[in-house]
């Protein structure tokens, strides 16, 4: 049965206000194509795996097909500029989180800069991260990852470079007062893949990419990093309760457009966002993927993401995180 935390109620709440109150766009007969829904990452991770549970949903609110395009590379900024480069008519789409939105301004010379060249239209879910390691690794719970981290000799993967899952592993390194080095991936799937087989020690990563391999015991979790324990994951516990006080990180994932978006398409799409987050069904898959929706619309998100931007310059700063 699903259960609801307050800020899922909040969100069903918001959802059902802008049923109530938006305008009916009779006029338009958006959308009246298929959608293309770009993703900056490789199938099989976290981000795509939301993209696809998000446009599956959308589909239907919408009344038109939307398609799911991975465009890895460059540190998620190639799928960013596709978007960014695109016509702003809304039918070329992103679906953006931290890592090139808010973190890559402050690692790369852009072409252009996210906070300008993208509407912001939606928040959809924020969530936790898991701590988890390969097979071959021997420890069992985060303490003792710690104490072998102090040797210098772990190694972790990410999605990539200024992913969610490397910043996450920054600030886990920065605030358990270890030195991990890192190995960048195109994409969690691989990152897994490689976890698996023994060739990287640990990762901080989406719990979609990992969750079907924690529960066959295929890989360990150590921990969450969100403020609650994972309800699929309920023995696990959170990176604070291990003893990383002061630790917490998640991904969050939002539904932005070309710059200069027309007002009735981007209202349009905002509506189908709450209308997503309003369907039970879409929250329970939601919520068994580690994620929590998100009552950010339009100013809101932007502001959100200033905040953000500002956030994880510090920890980049703090790491001297660059990147060729």
């Amino acid at each position: 049965m699903l259960k609801l935390n307050r800020r899922a109620v909040v969100a069903l709440g918001l959802a059902a206000a802008l049923g109530s109150t938006a305008p009916v766009f009779a006029q338009s007969d958006y959308p009246n194509k298929p959608i293309t829904l770009v993703v900056s990452y490789a199938a099989g991770g976290g981000t795509d795996a939301i993209a696809r549970l998000f446009a599956a949903r959308l589909e239907q609110a919408l009344g038109g097909r939307v398609i799911v395009e991975n465009r890895p590379g460059a540190a998620a900024n190639i799928g960013t500029e596709v978007v960014a480069e695109a016509e702003p008519d809304g039918y070329t789409l992103l679906i953006g989180n931290q890592g090139p939105m808010v973190v890559n301004p402050h690692l790369f010379e852009l072409p252009a800069d996210p906070a300008e060249a993208l509407d912001p239209i939606a928040m959809i879910a924020d969530a936790s991260l898991v701590v988890v390691v390969g097979p071959k690794q021997p420890v069992a719970t985060l303490g003792e990852l710690v104490e072998t981290a102090k040797t210098g000799q772990l190694v972790y993967g990410s999605a990539g470079n200024a992913s969610a899952s490397h910043l996450a592993s920054v600030l886990f390194g920065q605030t358990a007062g270890v030195d991990i080095r890192h190995v960048p991936y195109q994409g969690a799937g691989p990152a897994v893949n490689d976890l698996v087989g023994g060739h990287i020690d640990f990762m901080i990563t989406t719990i979609p990419s990992v969750i079907g391999l924690v529960q066959d015991s295929t890989l360990k979790a150590l921990a969450v990093t969100g403020s609650e324990r994972f309800t699929q994951l309920p023995d696990v516990p959170t990176a604070q309760e291990a003893g990383v006080e002061g630790y917490t990180a998640s991904a969050w994932y939002g539904l932005l457009g070309p710059k200069g978006l027309p007002e009735d398409v981007r209202q349009r799409l905002a509506d189908a966002t709450a209308e997503v987050l309003a369907d039970p069904a879409f929250l329970e898959k939601l919520a068994n993927d580690g994620g929590v929706p998100s009552t950010l619309v339009g100013a809101d998100f932007a502001a959100y993401m200033v905040q953000e931007r500002a956030r994880w310059g510090e920890v980049v700063a703090a790491a001297e995180i660059s990147v060729e």
